[in-house]
C-alpha cells in the first residue's frame, strides 16, 4: 500500500508538472523579426526574476539572457513557433517534455553545439510559442510540426533528441518520416502517451483509472481547473513536484522553478493544461519503435517516478535492444524522469560518442548496435 500511496502521489504531481509551460524567445538563420525578440525578451526576464544558483549541475549552464540572443519564431500553420539554434555542425534537434520549453535544455545546449547546430524548439502549448484558444493538443499535431520545422527550417537531416512527451513526439515523428528527414533518434525516458491514461496494462494506472476520470472531469470544469492551475504555479507546490520527479535534488535551483513556472502565466497556458492532460494519449512507442530502422539512443533514469523503469514501457525500453539491432540503451543511476537537467554529465558522457559514431548525411546510413 505505501507503493501505492507513492504512485498516487506521483499522479497527481504528474497532473501538476503537466501545468506550466515554459519559455524563453530563440533564433533563426535569418534575422528574428523585432516583435518575436520583443516578445521572447518580456517572457525571459519573467524567467529570470527567481535567481539562484545550484551547485548541482557538473557542466557549465547557458544562461537565460544568453539563450534569448539566439532564439527567434518559425510560423507554422498561421501560429508562431518559438526556436533557437546555435553551433556547426550535423543537426541535432531538442524536443522539450512537459511544463518545459527550450530553456530546459540549458545545461546541454552549450555543449552539442561545439560539434552540432543544435536547434531547440518550444512545442505548440509550451513556452513562447503561442497557445491559441480553443486548440485541442495532439501527440500527432506535436510530430507533424517536428516534421514540417525540419522540411522547412533545418533542411538536413536531423538527429531528434527528446525527453518524456517530446520523447514520443519525436518517435511519433520518425516512424512516420518518408523523406529521409531523421537520421538519428535519442530518447530521454520515453512517456508512454500525453497523459498517463495511456499506460492501462500498469495494474498502477488501472487501481487510479476512476480518480484519472475524476480529475479530467473536474479539470473541465474553468472555475475548478483555474483554482487548481493556481495552486500548482505556486512556488513551493513546483519545487516540491521538480524535486520528486529529479534523482539529483541539487538540479532542481530557483532558475528551474523560474523556467517551469514563468509561461504558466501566459495567456492559454490553462487551456493547452487542461487540454493536454485530458486529451487522447495518442499512440503508443511499443507499437511504433518496430517500424524505426534508424539509429536509436536510449538513455532512461532508474529513479523515474513518472515513467518507472518497472513499468510496461520502462520494461519495454529495456528490453528493446535484444530485440532490434538498431538500438542502444543506457540506464542512468540515481537520475530522475529529466536526465538532460538532472544529470548532464551522465548524459553527455553518452550522447556526444553516439553523435560522434553515426554516419554522415551524404553515407549510407546504417544500424548502430
Amino acid at each position: 500500500m505505501a507503493a501505492l500511496a507513492h504512485h498516487h502521489r506521483v499522479l497527481l504531481s504528474f497532473t501538476s508538472f503537466a501545468t506550466p509551460r515554459t519559455h524563453l524567445p530563440c533564433a533563426s538563420s535569418s534575422p528574428p523579426p523585432t516583435h518575436a525578440r520583443l516578445r521572447g525578451a518580456r517572457v525571459l526576464r519573467h524567467a529570470s526574476g527567481g535567481g539562484g544558483s545550484s551547485s548541482a549541475a557538473p557542466v557549465s549552464s547557458s544562461s537565460l539572457e544568453e539563450l534569448s540572443r539566439s532564439c527567434t519564431t518559425w510560423s507554422w500553420r498561421g501560429m508562431r513557433v518559438n526556436y533557437l539554434v546555435r553551433g556547426e555542425g550535423p543537426p541535432v534537434l531538442l524536443v522539450h517534455g512537459f511544463g518545459a520549453s527550450v530553456a530546459h535544455w540549458r545545461r546541454n545546449i552549450g555543449v552539442l553545439s561545439e560539434s552540432n547546430t543544435v536547434y531547440a524548439i518550444d512545442l505548440l502549448g509550451f513556452g513562447a510559442s503561442d497557445k491559441p484558444a480553443g486548440f485541442s493538443y495532439t501527440m500527432e499535431t506535436w510530430a507533424e510540426l517536428i516534421l514540417e520545422f525540419l522540411d522547412e527550417v533545418v533542411k538536413r537531416p536531423t538527429v531528434l533528441v527528446g525527453n518524456s512527451v517530446g520523447s514520443l513526439a519525436c518517435v511519433i515523428a520518425a516512424s512516420d518520416s518518408t523523406r529521409d528527414l531523421v537520421r538519428g533518434l535519442v530518447l530521454l525516458n520515453c512517456s508512454g502517451g500525453m497523459n498517463n491514461k495511456a499506460i492501462v496494462d500498469d495494474w498502477r494506472i488501472k487501481l487510479l483509472l476512476p480518480l484519472l476520470w475524476l480529475i479530467d472531469f473536474l479539470l473541465k470544469q474553468k472555475s475548478i481547473a483555474s483554482a487548481l492551475f493556481g495552486r500548482v504555479k505556486e512556488r513551493e507546490n513546483l519545487k516540491n513536484i521538480l524535486m520528486s520527479v529529479y534523482g539529483n535534488k541539487d538540479a532542481v535551483d530557483d532558475e528551474l522553478v523560474e523556467i517551469i513556472r514563468g509561461p504558466a502565466d501566459t495567456e492559454g497556458a490553462l487551456d493547452a493544461f487542461v487540454s493536454t492532460v485530458t486529451g487522447p494519449p495518442g499512440p503508443s512507442p511499443i507499437a511504433l519503435m518496430p517500424r524505426i530502422k534508424i539509429p536509436v539512443l536510449v538513455l532512461w533514469g532508474d529513479e523515474d517516478p513518472f515513467t518507472p523503469i518497472d513499468g510496461p514501457v520502462g520494461k519495454y525500453f529495456s528490453g528493446l535492444p535484444s530485440e532490434l539491432p538498431n538500438v542502444r540503451l543506457y540506464m542512468l543511476e540515481g537520475v530522475g524522469h529529466c536526465p538532460h537537467d538532472d544529470r548532464p554529465d551522465l548524459v553527455h558522457e553518452k550522447l556526444l560518442p553516439w553523435l560522434a559514431s553515426l554516419p554522415s548525411a551524404a553515407e549510407p546510413e546504417v544500424a548502430v548496435a
